[in-house]
């Protein structure tokens, strides 16, 4: 088939849809179809059309659902609008998802977020990452990686309000990689790390480098307020990397409900005590450890490779 592949990331972004999106194009293309990815959609001849986010990749869905109403049209549900849009901007979020003959999830709970006429549509592909290589983290100290844009969903600076004011004996530091949304982000960052000798900002790195980043760190703090699904849990799960997250659906949707490193989102006095425990208690730190290995396979190449095969199949 001729497959339409619609992101509102573009190509030289680094955000999670253009990850996301160029994974699902190699993937498509895998399986033996043609795959275009555009930003936009101007009635150019195709199959099926997948559409990553429901409210910003509106305009190309209501377009291609006009020119071709019974060719399959899969939309894929971003947390901004599962948890934002789906409220702040009923109209055009409900439409793209009842023009939509499938609906892609990218965790456990998303379909709890859409109408209850819409559920019949949703189906689950959890998103792979490649195993990771030999883990090597420091002696000197123990860390924990922040692997996100600075943006308020992200609620990006509170691992840095954490490690504020430990104990002088804890060797807690916080590396953080992600793009700041703007000016003000930036300069936050910049911020804290004079005031803040335990939080230090790179900025935006390649993927590739990232990789390297999980092997040398010994956790992920995912800090939250949504997530559709946040890729950086399969990327650390498979390179053996623990994680830390607050409680939120699209973790909880990840990592299961009795995952043992969950805290009150926006709570870091809650997350300083993971952090601690985590530093502290060898017996802790394997039970991190333990419970990610179990949810391993789900992030696997090839199972993401089969969901798609699957989902296809359905037209």
């Amino acid at each position: 088939m001729r497959i339409r592949l619609i992101t509102p990331a573009p190509p030289q972004s680094r955000a999670g849809n253009r990850t996301t999106a160029a994974r699902w194009a190699a993937i498509l293309r895998g399986l033996g179809h043609r795959v275009k990815v555009s930003v936009t959609y101007e009635g150019e001849r195709a199959d099926l059309m997948v559409a990553l986010h429901a409210w910003r990749s509106a305009d190309a869905i209501a377009a291609f659902a006009e020119r071709y109403p019974q060719r399959p049209l899969i939309v894929s549900l971003t947390g901004t609008d599962a948890y934002r849009f789906i409220h702040s901007h009923p109209e055009t979020t409900l439409r793209s998802i009842s023009l939509a003959h499938r609906l892609v999830g990218l965790h456990d709970l998303i379909g709890e977020t859409v109408p209850q006429a819409e559920r019949h549509k949703v189906r689950v592909i959890y998103q792979s990452a490649p195993p990771g290589g030999k883990r090597e983290p420091p002696k000197r100290s123990f860390r924990v990686v922040v692997a996100g844009h600075l943006r308020e969903e992200k609620d990006p600076m509170r691992p840095a309000l954490a490690v504020r004011d430990l104990p002088s004996a804890s060797r807690l530091r916080v590396e953080h990689y992600g793009k700041a949304h703007d000016a003000s982000w930036a300069a936050a960052a910049e911020a804290e790390m004079t005031a803040n000798p335990r939080y230090r900002w790179h900025g935006e790195v390649a993927h590739h480098q990232l990789r390297r980043v999980y092997s040398r760190s010994h956790l992920l703090a995912l800090p939250s307020r949504m997530e559709g699904g946040a890729n950086v849990v399969s990327e650390s799960v498979a390179a053996g990397l623990p994680v830390v997250a607050s409680r939120i659906a699209g973790s909880v949707g990840l990592l299961g409900e009795q995952y043992p490193g969950y805290y009150p989102p926006e709570d870091e006095n809650a997350l300083r005590e993971l952090l601690l425990e985590a530093e502290s208690s060898p017996r802790f730190y394997e039970r991190l450890s333990a419970a990610c290995m179990t949810r391993r396979p789900l992030f696997s190449q090839e199972r993401e490779r089969l969901a798609w095969a699957r989902l296809l199949s359905e037209f």
